[in-house]
């Protein structure tokens, strides 16, 4: 129990720290995505503590995803009528993306002859962390190792991305919130936000459609 509780609150500690290195200078190594798992790492190994009892505790911060995602519901409403407006060509967008996204990690995995069980669990790392391991779990993936890609996808999405937005100089909020949203999920709608509400918006509804989308994707393929 009090194991547990360390786990849960030693990771929240950890995560402010980063947030506040990120804020004082922000380098890739202080992303708060990046900074925190590593250090949770070390510890964990030099004080040879398992996974199990570090998760005893942690594991109530992955519930806490859920509801998380749920709350990106608010900005959704305020900006109904816009995204009503655009849906059609957000829809489309983010339907490509999100094939070409479960496609490309498929034919990459293929061509490197990795286990079929590493292949599923790579499929849907390019949605949110709770639905893409539901997702794994779902089409016989581990969904531990998806939560890892997860991770990393986001992490380089939402650093590369604002690069590539400057480089195409691509002004329009809503091409923006596209583009992050369904290239880097939670963290690159985190990223949406800070260019503009309406960018974080489109965002967030780009995020929960490349859920859908590549669950029925990654499920097609998988039963191919």
């Amino acid at each position: 129990m009090i194991a547990g509780l360390f786990g849960f609150l030693f990771t929240i500690f950890i995560y402010l720290i980063a947030k506040r290195l990120y804020r004082y200078k922000r380098i890739l190594l202080f992303s708060p995505l990046l900074f925190t798992p590593i250090v949770l790492v070390i510890v964990l190994l030099c004080t040879h503590t398992s996974y199990d009892t570090y998760n005893a505790g942690g594991k109530w911060l992955a519930y806490m995803l859920q509801p998380a995602t749920i709350a990106f519901a608010v900005p959704l409403y305020k900006y109904y009528p816009l995204l009503k407006k655009h849906a059609a060509q957000i829809t489309i967008s983010v339907v490509a993306g999100s094939v070409v996204a479960v496609v490309s990690s498929a034919l990459l995995a293929l061509l490197l002859h990795v286990d079929h069980q590493v292949l599923f669990s790579l499929l849907p790392r390019s949605i949110t962390t709770p639905i893409a391991m539901n997702v794994s779990e779902m089409i016989g993936g581990v969904p531990s190792i998806t939560a890892v890609l997860v991770l990393l996808t986001g992490l380089l999405g939402s650093v590369i991305g604002p690069y590539i937005i400057s480089y195409l100089r691509i002004s329009d909020d809503i091409a923006r919130g596209v583009l992050l949203g369904t290239s880097a999920h939670g963290a690159g709608t985190s990223k949406a936000f800070e260019l503009s509400p309406i960018s974080g918006t489109v965002s967030s509804i780009s995020m929960i459609l490349a859920a859908l989308v590549t669950q029925l994707v990654a499920t097609i393929i998988m039963s191919s």
